[in-house]
């Protein structure tokens, strides 16, 4: 992780840890995972899918949402994040139905609508992954708080992409709830989604 990788990691979790602290007072459940419930930011995502079609948050209205910052050539974090969660979705058998993983690429130079089709169908059913030209992919992760930037390669024109590696959990009434830091734990995450799932 880059300097200011772990700067920004360490500034999101201080803004936030507090929260978790007083939530059984506040009478929500207890979760493994940092607590964001009414925080000011992730508020909307509004790009195109794969196939071209808008969507927004509200699309997914009745089911829990993750929603991960990544690019199809990451070498390591995205396709562990995304084989993760395609087997808690697996783990959790039916209620794994009500959980949706969102791809927002932050490369949408090499991540064309067929290379997002073709990656995000290697990680099972309720995946989708949206893109936006270079203005709104930066407009998307400034809402979102997440780091990306082009780290040049070794040959011209070769590079990989430096980004925040967390996800963000929204509940099936498309309110962000929790901070996923990468690397966490996958019982953990499973547990704190199935809890969101059987909410009310």
């Amino acid at each position: 992780m880059t300097t200011t990788r772990r700067a920004f990691a360490i500034g999101a979790v201080a803004l936030v840890a507090g929260c978790d602290r007083t939530a059984g007072d506040r009478g929500r459940p207890t979760f493994h995972f940092t607590d964001i419930t009414g925080a000011e930011f992730a508020r909307k995502l509004e790009l195109t899918d794969a196939d071209g079609k808008p969507r927004s948050l509200a699309d997914w209205r009745g089911k829990v949402i993750v929603v991960f910052f990544g690019y199809t050539q990451c070498p390591d974090v995205c396709p562990t994040t995304m084989a993760e969660l395609a087997q808690i979705r697996t783990q959790l058998g039916a209620d794994g139905d009500r959980l949706e993983t969102v791809f927002v690429t932050i490369d949408p130079e090499r991540d064309t609508p067929e290379v997002l089709k073709a990656y995000v169908a290697n990680f099972g059913p309720n995946v989708v992954a949206l893109r936006g030209n270079a203005e709104q992919t930066a407009a998307a992760a400034k809402e979102f708080k997440v780091f990306y930037a082009k780290v040049p390669g070794k040959t011209a024109g070769s590079y990989t992409m430096d980004h925040t590696a967390a996800s963000y959990i929204f509940d099936k009434e498309g309110r962000l709830r929790l901070f996923f830091r990468y690397g966490s734990g996958a019982q953990a995450l499973a547990s704190d989604l199935q809890t969101l799932i059987r909410a009310g």
